[in-house]
């Protein structure tokens, strides 16, 4: 807890850029994107891991 509480105060003290920001939006849009296809069935079978044999 008291780690979270030291990340936010440096935080708030310097936030990270406007493109950083963007950037991290941009990388869960995209996964929220893969995971609508794949929710809805969409998702090619060649792009689905397999189950290995141990």
């Amino acid at each position: 807890m008291t780690r979270w509480l030291v990340r936010m105060s440096r935080w708030a003290r310097n936030p990270p850029s406007e493109k950083r920001v963007l950037l991290v939006l941009a990388i869960i849009l995209v996964c929220l994107v893969v995971f609508g296809i794949e929710w809805l069935g969409l998702w090619p079978d060649w792009a689905t891991a397999q189950k290995m044999r141990r």
